[in-house]
């Protein structure tokens, strides 16, 4: 399961950022996931769970904003979602698309946090 890897990752990126700006309590990490990311969304969410517990991150949730596959077209010279990942090919000329937009991303886009004037 490398999902358990990648959580370890994001955690690790998001405690040293919490850190940096001297957050202490975590409540949410907002995550870009593409399609193709090769990520399954349920196993990183449970790993995830795992990877935080003893962190300022446990019991933050994980929110994921799920990314479709966007291929650019050569032929129509334009951006274009695909309706899944079996066939890598503009939909609306059936030209093969080589280049992905969108779609691979796995990044930490923000982290959700409550500022408690008390900890210092």
């Amino acid at each position: 399961m490398h999902e358990l890897s990648i959580a370890l990752s994001l955690v690790e990126t998001a405690l040293e950022a919490a850190q940096a700006h001297h957050i202490h309590k975590v409540d949410a990490v907002h995550l870009r996931l593409g399609v193709m990311s090769g990520v399954v969304k349920e196993a990183l969410l449970f790993s995830y769970d795992i990877a935080t517990e003893g962190t300022l991150l446990a019991g933050a949730r994980l929110e994921i904003e799920e990314l479709p596959l966007i291929v650019y077209c050569p032929h129509c010279r334009a951006e274009r979602q695909l309706p899944g990942i079996q066939f890598l090919y503009c939909p609306q000329c059936e030209t093969p698309a080589s280049q992905i937009v969108q779609g691979k991303e796995i990044e930490i886009v923000s982290l959700e946090y409550s500022y408690d004037p008390a900890v210092t």
